[in-house]
């Protein structure tokens, strides 16, 4: 699977600009955390796809640390969606879903048995 719509995406939020959306939990909207995650952002297009960015050392390790997170554009409460549409330089209705996060390694599932061998 790839590494998500980080390097790719249609357009980026810097995290202080984002910072109405955390604690995710406490959003009032569909949030999709680890596999269901990645799942959403495989499915869609990166030009839909809108990323909180690190803007310095503390974010970028903050960012880095969250659990990846894809949430809905249209399930965010128009407050949301407002400010931060307003750290956007288009509509932020043209896009599908915001992400935050992003997968820090490869990590394959294997089996015990493959090890036998070694």
């Amino acid at each position: 699977m790839h590494k998500g719509h980080f390097t790719s995406a249609g357009a980026t939020i810097d995290h202080g600009d984002a910072s109405v959306l955390f604690p995710v939990d406490e959003l009032d909207a569909t949030v999709f955390q680890h596999r269901d995650a990645e799942l959403a952002l495989g499915d869609a297009d990166s030009p839909d796809v809108i990323v909180v960015a690190p803007t310095g050392m503390a974010s970028s390790y903050f960012l880095t640390g969250h659990t990846l997170t894809a949430i809905p554009i249209a399930d965010l409460s128009g407050e949301v969606r407002s400010h931060l549409g307003n750290a956007l330089d288009v509509p932020i209705e043209t896009f599908e879903l915001l992400q935050i996060g992003k997968w820090t390694a490869d990590s394959p599932n294997h089996s015990l048995a493959e090890y036998r061998e070694a």
